[in-house]
């Protein structure tokens, strides 16, 4: 059986930040599958339910309705692990082209 590259990660040396998890190819185009790693796995306490349904809310919200991203976004949730959330969006990316992206919308929910 094939190993899924994602779960290859060492997860004992993953810290919080943004990481581009997988690209996949779907027809002719790629989807990029960023990791929004909030704390580090496998080192409690993970986030709080509430508050990441909260985070959800806002940064899709953000996301959905941003002028470059709206249009490139597939899918924002949270990990089931509940130390961050997953963006994904279509096209090649790379994590530092999306950051300050990522960076605004952190910035539109604290101000809600």
């Amino acid at each position: 059986m094939e190993k899924i590259p994602s779960f290859t990660i060492d997860h004992i040396r993953l810290v919080p930040g943004v990481y581009v998890s997988r690209k996949d190819p779907v027809g002719t185009e790629t989807i990029t599958t960023f990791d929004l790693r909030m704390t580090s796995p496998n080192d409690e306490p993970v986030m709080n339910t509430a508050e990441m349904h909260t985070i959800e809310h806002l940064a899709a919200t953000f996301l959905r309705n941003h002028a470059e991203f709206g249009p490139k976004i597939i899918y924002f949730g949270p990990m089931g692990c509940r130390t961050g959330f997953y963006l994904i969006l279509a096209g090649d990316l790379r994590s530092l082209s999306t950051f300050s992206r990522i960076q605004n919308g952190a910035f539109f929910a604290i101000r809600m």
